[in-house]
């Protein structure tokens, strides 16, 4: 199987923010990645690592979150790592729909079907890509260069988070290598640590959101119902700081997770930066009106990003698998 015309001619090259976040994406493997600790490794330093670049730029550290993690998952389930020049995304987004399926052939296996939410589209030179196989839910390694892998053209015309180019890509009998065995993806005690990565960072975009109210601050231009806005958000961003490494220094003591702790860690920690980031982009407007929006290109940029990319949390779905695993807990005590 062939792509289609249609898609062939979609193929098209990087507009002005995703060429942007392509260079700064390509300088961050080549020069940071390598210096960012794995997952129960330092790994308080690793989510610090993440907040730090999530304050500079939200498409930005969306890439290099992918990357970041498809290095832990292929070292966690088979001891690889990406080579010099590589530069990866996972590819695990899984809305309704028929999705991307994985055929095993005589040489191995190929995928075909089209994957949406694919960061880095047009960036990425490798990636991990989720599918369905006739044994089941299962991760598969891809070299974008096939020619059966293409980015659907007009598949992200978000204007939050517009540099992350996450174009939904097509897959016409891409060869892939499957790399653990079925639900290995989910299943592995990485899967939680990393959703932890992903709050630190929203928790750096909502530093760079609150950057304007500080600046007041320090101008002396804040009335009293703005300070008091400043002192609730310096609370929700020192509080989240603390609880990261705390939850960083927790993996490190259990990172095989055989206390069973990390699938509630990481429902905590994610549904509390969420909540400081909501808040946040709230009491920031409230406190700095329309200005900062209207004439500071960066915040603008910062406030659309992040009120996109904190929606990659489940919200109230999360919060109820929360209730029921606190409710276990409660039990267990008792």
């Amino acid at each position: 199987m062939t792509p289609s015309p249609e898609l062939v001619e979609q193929r098209e090259p990087l507009g002005g923010a995703e060429r942007r976040t392509a260079d700064l994406f390509a300088g961050f493997v080549e020069r940071e990645a390598a210096g960012v600790p794995l997952p129960g490794r330092s790994t308080a330093r690793r989510f610090a690592a993440l907040t730090v670049l999530g304050r500079r730029d939200l498409s930005l550290v969306r890439l290099a979150e992918g990357h970041l993690d498809a290095a832990a998952i292929l070292h966690e389930v088979e001891g690889s790592a990406p080579a010099p020049g590589e530069r990866w995304g996972v590819w695990a987004a899984r809305p309704p729909g028929p999705g991307v399926r994985a055929t095993r052939t005589g040489q191995g296996w190929t995928l075909s079907g089209v994957k949406p939410y694919c960061s880095g589209a047009r960036a990425c030179t490798h990636a991990l890509v989720s599918a369905d196989a006739d044994d089941g839910y299962r991760l598969f390694a891809v070299d974008l260069a096939h020619p059966g892998v293409t980015p659907v053209r007009g598949t992200w015309p978000a204007v939050g988070m517009a540099g992350s180019d996450s174009l939904d890509v097509s897959f016409a009998d891409v060869p892939a290598r499957a790399v653990g065995e079925v639900n290995s993806y989910l299943d592995r005690p990485g899967f939680q640590h990393g959703g932890i990565g992903v709050a630190a960072c929203w928790l750096g975009g909502a530093h760079a959101v609150a950057a304007p109210l500080y600046e007041r601050a320090a101008a002396g231009r804040l009335n009293d119902h703005a300070a008091a806005h400043l002192g609730a958000v310096d609370l929700l961003l020192h509080t989240a700081d603390t609880l990261l490494r705390q939850a960083g220094d927790d993996i490190d003591a259990d990172p095989f997770d055989e206390r069973g702790e990390a699938r509630a860690r990481s429902l905590r920690v994610r549904a509390f930066v969420e909540k400081v980031c909501t808040e946040v982009l709230d009491r920031v407007g409230r406190a700095t009106g329309a200005g900062p929006l209207c004439h500071d290109e960066a915040h603008a940029r910062a406030v659309a990003d992040l009120t996109v990319y904190v929606r990659q949390h489940h919200a109230e779905a999360a919060l109820a698998e929360l209730g029921r695993l606190a409710t276990a807990e409660a039990g267990g005590a008792a």
